[in-house]
């Protein structure tokens, strides 16, 4: 959908395409904020745009090789427009660097995450001079501590509305960086060391986000309960402690956090979700293996007891928690009764949903280094499609014991069924929100009820939904704001 800011003839023209994670969709709301502001405006049409971004993710190589596609493909724009000013943020930039103006050297500017307060800067820059412009971070070891972690800037300036894929929903980023160092993964060398924000901060832009009509904000970090912060006067905040002081924000009605690390699930975090309502009864707490020589083998620091034990402490502590994993399969070595044990684990914590992924070695990572990748394709495709027919039968289960019951949703929008304007529909269409466990409801509805708080009775269900109907006695509205997005796919 076209956002539609003030439009005069003498705006440049802004694209921008978002693959990754819920970190990136965040970078690319600040980066478009920060760009509107300096004259943009937004199009859906990379043939209309005088800028194209792409921000992306280097965690997979289907991913990198999306954006190399899509390179080839504006390539051509650039042949017949010369003046189109073509960026590559994010992980891959960080990770490629030269390499992305080698493949690509019609590419403009390359910025890595830790950089990207600069892009405006950095546009300007390589048109004016006609070259490419570059902008990343220090490698992990390429410096002190210290100098790594400047070399990070903290980027979460003041907040648009129009920028956020909705109005009532917003990311909030609690941390930057990674100090795990798990060995198939590249975050901590695209994104940097483990840096917490401060919480008073966090907490002024909150305050903002719920001024302008939001009501559920979902707490960013790539292992988000390893937050801490010592503040000025001495005091040691952990990820309970902010939620507690979030929970303080009048006409916020909604915090939800990820993504978890199951060494960091600590006893005080478990009870503040238990005990604070406005809090998801949900935690997102990646697995990756059920066995333990491929925890060693990935650095993951846990033994599959010590994460069943956390799992036994989650659920004793939040009765009807739901709580979601993710699983890499055919990681280096691993052998048949490896991926059993994987799917023994996946049988016995019985999660509300797994997302599953194949192997995919990463320059740059201590695995790419040490172990050869030696599990051969059609074995991780199988593993991948038999351990997710495991999962989507325990989905399926549990979703159906859910029939009959009524949930309070926040209604997001439509949903991704529905085909049309939802500004000019005249009568019901298919929305969609979730309940506070994060069980996505489908039901019929006027797109006037969007941003609202509603009761949902499920009548039937699949794996991954729950086909609700609309409970009439009970609406909660927020505050009315314009239903607008980024351009983000």
């Amino acid at each position: 959908m076209n956002v539609s800011p003030d439009e005069t003839p003498n705006r440049l023209k802004l694209f921008v395409d978002t693959v990754g994670c819920q970190m990136n969709i965040l970078d690319s709301e600040l980066v478009i904020a920060k760009l509107r502001a300096q004259g943009y405006e937004l199009t859906t049409d990379p043939l209309l745009a005088d800028t194209i971004l792409f921000n992306t993710c280097s965690v997979r190589q289907h991913a990198e090789d999306k954006i190399y596609s899509a390179l080839g493909r504006v390539k051509k724009i650039k042949q017949r427009r010369p003046n189109v000013a073509i960026g590559v943020l994010g992980c891959m930039a960080q990770k490629d660097q030269d390499e992305i103006l080698k493949r690509a050297p019609f590419v403009d500017i390359v910025v890595g995450p830790g950089q990207l307060s600069k892009v405006p800067e950095l546009l300007e820059k390589a048109r004016a001079e006609k070259k490419p412009q570059m902008a990343v971070s220090k490698a992990r070891y390429g410096g002190s501590k210290l100098e790594i972690v400047e070399s990070f800037e903290e980027f979460d300036p003041i907040r648009e509305q129009a920028m956020r894929m909705s109005p009532y929903q917003a990311f909030v980023r609690i941390m930057m960086g990674c100090d795990k160092f798990c060995t198939y993964c590249v975050v901590p060398a695209t994104r940097g060391p483990e840096q917490s924000r401060d919480p008073l901060d966090i907490i002024e832009e909150t305050k903002l986000l719920v001024d302008q009509g939001v009501s559920e904000i979902t707490l960013l970090g790539q292992t988000v309960n390893s937050y801490k912060y010592t503040t000025t006067d001495g005091r040691q905040w952990r990820l309970s402690d902010l939620l507690l002081a979030l929970d303080g924000i009048p006409d916020l009605r909604r915090i939800k956090f990820i993504t978890s690390f199951p060494k960091d699930m600590t006893d005080d975090l478990l009870q503040a979700v238990r005990d604070i309502p406005k809090v998801f009864r949900y935690i997102h707490v990646p697995a990756q293996s059920g066995c333990d020589e491929m925890l060693k083998r990935m650095k993951r620091l846990y033994t599959v007891a010590q994460y069943d034990e956390m799992m036994a402490r989650i659920h004793e502590t939040i009765p009807g928690c739901a709580v979601s994993s993710d699983f890499i399969v055919g990681f280096c070595g691993e052998s048949e009764e490896a991926f059993e044990k994987t799917v023994r684990l996946v049988e016995r914590s019985r999660f509300k949903n797994s997302f599953i992924f194949k192997y995919s070695p990463r320059r740059g990572t201590k695995a790419h280094d040490l172990y050869p990748d030696d599990i051969p394709e059609e074995t991780k495709k199988r593993r991948n499609n038999d351990l997710l027919a495991v999962q989507n039968a325990i989905s399926m289960e549990d979703n159906l014991a859910l029939v009959g019951n009524t949930f309070e949703v926040l209604v997001e929008g439509p949903s991704k069924s529905f085909q049309g304007d939802v500004d000019t529909a005249t009568g019901p269409v298919q929305l969609t929100g979730r309940t506070m466990t994060d069980r996505i409801c489908i039901f019929d509805g006027n797109p006037r009820l969007i941003g609202s708080y509603m009761n949902v009775k499920v009548v039937s269900v699949t794996g991954v939904s729950l086909f609700s109907e609309v409970v009439t006695d009970r609406v909660s509205h927020v505050k009315p704001a314009q239903w607008s997005l980024p351009v983000i796919s």
